[in-house]
């Protein structure tokens, strides 16, 4: 499909939002919510690294938009728009592009956060995507990782591990599973879902907030040394999905594990009440898995409260 065509039969009916100006100029123009922070982020997924060649393009579709979109939860912020990069191969066919578009329209919709504009280029060795997400959040309430102080306590949202296992699962591993959690498991490397209602909950609650994208102790120790703190995990806390269970991963291995998307934040021990009231409102699950404390660094106890944080802590690019 040439590129005129890809824009106009399949990217411009779902830029709806006027910035978008149907696609037809060369950039998007926003007015931005009148006396509020813009915050930006881009991620990039490339073939064979972030996702498998054969996966469904509505799944790869989900999970771009979804990846970005967590970005702007760790800040707190709300969805404006997305600018889409699409970079292909020869193996992305009409049918692969119909449903790639079919599927980022359904996830930008599901989010609230239209298409307003992007790029498109071909002939490349491997599928490689990029998306720029566009939010917006009060005045001086954007969340960061360097606002940590001794004496919180530190949470995350969700489970932990889900997406690593599916991963091994779409890998054609686990086969001894029952297909139930197999597919909870794969749902979950598929398809994350970003935490965007509770992130915007967060305001005036967290200290410090990030995405757990590389792996829950390596972004954890990203976290204490952006916020000059250290920080202990403790691994019998660890929030461990049924499926998760069902396959009896050691918790210390789904705490290295990437593609989990959920929120690791801080908040001071005296606004736990406020936590556990953001979470019944967003439907969103918490777990106070560690504390903040003087000094630097990242301890992990088991339950006997020996050290047993390990040498390799997540993903490193």
């Amino acid at each position: 499909m040439k590129e005129r065509a890809l824009i106009a039969d399949l990217l411009a009916p779902i830029a709806t939002h006027p910035a978008a100006r149907g696609l037809t100029d060369d950039a998007a123009v926003l007015v931005p919510p009148l006396g509020r922070d813009i915050v930006l982020t881009h991620d990039m997924l490339a073939e064979g690294v972030h996702f498998l060649g054969d996966e469904p393009p509505e799944d790869i579709a989900h999970k771009l938009v979804a990846v970005n979109l967590s970005d702007l939860a760790a800040m707190g912020a709300r969805p404006l728009g997305v600018l889409l990069g699409l970079g292909l191969s020869a193996r992305q066919d009409d049918a692969w592009l119909a449903a790639f578009t079919a599927g980022l329209g359904e996830a930008c919709t599901c989010w609230s956060a239209p298409l307003l504009g992007g790029d498109t280029i071909a002939g490349l060795d491997r599928l490689v995507l990029a998306l720029t997400a566009i939010g917006q959040v009060a005045p001086g309430a954007a969340l960061s990782r360097s606002g940590a102080r001794a004496g919180d306590d530190l949470w995350v949202t969700g489970n932990i591990g889900d997406a690593m296992l599916g991963l091994a699962v779409a890998r054609g591993g686990h086969a001894d599973a029952a297909p139930e959690v197999r597919a909870a498991l794969f749902a979950r490397y598929r398809r994350p879902e970003p935490r965007l209602a509770f992130g915007a909950a967060l305001a005036g609650i967290a200290s410090a907030c990030m995405d757990v994208s590389d792996g829950l102790l390596i972004d954890a120790q990203r976290l204490a040394e952006a916020s000059g703190i250290a920080i202990t995990v403790d691994l019998a806390r660890l929030p461990v999905s049924r499926a998760a269970e069902a396959i009896a991963a050691a918790p210390i291995v789904l705490a290295t594990g990437g593609d989990d998307y959920e929120l690791l934040f801080a908040a001071p021990r005296g606004n736990s009440h406020a936590v556990a009231d953001a979470a019944r409102r967003t439907r969103t699950r918490v777990t106070r898995i560690g504390t903040i404390s003087t000094g630097a660094g990242l301890t992990v106890r088991d339950a006997s409260g020996a050290d047993v944080t390990p040498g390799r802590l997540g993903w490193e690019h």
